[in-house]
């Protein structure tokens, strides 16, 4: 078990994986199925908006009553974004977390860096090295909502992504196995049957 894993526990801590990403009006174009014949015609806006989404899964250190979080809103995330969501996390889980982010700049801030330091009482950020996404479970977050929840969505406005995205949230939020799959494909956690995960 890594050190961290272990404060966690000792704590009665949460780890918390969290990510960014964004999401263009613009479809995913996926393969799907017609009557010979048909073939599927998307019709979409070529519009360049985008909706811009922290994305979160919260669990114990060994996996369990895994719980997807996520923040949608129109303008980018900047570190004003992340100071707003830093309480609301808190607020959210009532427990000391440790948190597990990338290298983005609005991370780096010195007004985060600040926030940090000042709410050690129940904040630890640990970061994942650079040029290693796949090490974040959020990326099988992001993979399977734009694979499946929004695959060939065509939406007018940014609101409808977000709305589609609240539902995919929803969908994926439901099922325990999914949810341990993506720690699992991060490679930090390892597959086991013999668990109860709620």
């Amino acid at each position: 078990m890594a050190a961290h894993q272990k404060g966690a526990i000792e704590r009665g801590g949460i780890f918390v994986f969290l990510d960014e990403s964004g999401f263009s009006l613009k479809p995913n174009v996926r393969r799907t199925w017609a009557p010979r014949g048909q073939t599927p015609i998307l019709t979409h806006c070529f519009n360049w908006q985008r909706a811009h989404a922290i994305g979160a899964l919260a669990c114990h250190p060994d996996g369990s009553a895994c719980e997807v979080l996520l923040y949608v809103q129109e303008h980018p995330i900047n570190k004003e974004t992340i100071l707003a969501y830093l309480p609301a996390l808190k607020e959210h889980l009532q427990q000391p977390v440790v948190l597990l982010w990338d290298g983005l700049p609005a991370h780096r801030s010195k007004d985060v860096a600040a926030f940090i330091a000042q709410n050690a009482e129940w904040l630890q950020v640990e970061r994942f090295p650079g040029y290693a996404p796949e090490l974040n479970p959020v990326e099988y977050l992001w993979s399977a909502l734009k694979g499946k929840d929004l695959a060939n969505f065509c939406p007018d406005a940014t609101l409808a992504l977000a709305e589609r995205l609240q539902a995919g949230q929803e969908r994926i939020g439901q099922d325990q196995e999914i949810l341990y799959g993506f720690l699992v494909g991060s490679t930090l956690y390892e597959q086991r049957t013999d668990r109860a995960l709620t």
